[in-house]
């Protein structure tokens, strides 16, 4: 029987993984299918509105970036708004939690956490907005979403990126206050209860 080499497992591991997340980056930048026709949508003005509220004085700029996001991916069918952060030094960890808004499935407290890897520095602390995208139950949230992350927080900024699993798709919006500058890929985990397990 032929000995398997271990250095060309671990190369077909790392490969896969390369692939998968080439896959969900792609994945990323295609619109949803159906996200204006799902039922119990926000517009643009009430998420406009209801960012005012939340980020208050450093929320210049938030209605461009909203309807960035609208454009691209439509209207979404639930919001998440809370707080995280998160460091990195090529690899990377992110904690938050918030609140999971829909229209006629309630509120749920939720929690996320991820690690991420990539040419990434710093640290930062951000009040997130996250478009929630064809959520068909609330139980379909607690899961892995992948993407790529791009960082650029000089004292202050925001910042938009998308994740995608199971054709759901979730587009954080990110007030950033810290010093953190780089590009990285990895997932965020949305969990019901608070955890240290990134993974």
């Amino acid at each position: 029987m032929r000995k398997l080499d271990v250095s060309k497992i671990a190369l077909f591991r790392s490969a896969g993984f390369v692939l998968a997340v080439f896959l969900a980056m792609a994945a990323a930048f295609v619109r949803p299918a159906g996200a204006q026709d799902r039922g119990g949508t926000y517009s643009t003005d009430e998420l406009v509105r209801t960012g005012h509220k939340f980020f208050g004085t450093v929320s210049g700029g938030l209605a461009t970036v909203i309807e960035e996001a609208v454009s691209r991916y439509g209207q979404p069918n639930g919001y998440i708004l809370g707080e995280e952060g998160g460091g990195a030094f090529v690899g990377g960890l992110r904690y938050g939690e918030g609140q999971l808004n829909t229209r006629d499935r309630g509120k749920r407290k939720i929690f996320w956490q991820g690690p991420s890897i990539g040419w990434d520095f710093g640290g930062d602390g951000a009040r997130t907005m996250m478009l929630v995208y064809n959520l068909p139950s609330v139980d379909a949230i607690w899961q892995r979403f992948a993407g790529v992350d791009g960082s650029a927080y000089f004292v202050g900024g925001f910042g938009m990126t998308a994740l995608v699993a199971d054709r759901i798709y979730v587009v954080p919006v990110r007030a950033g206050v810290g010093l953190r500058l780089g590009v990285n890929v990895g997932y965020l985990k949305f969990t019901p209860q608070a955890t240290w397990n990134p993974f």
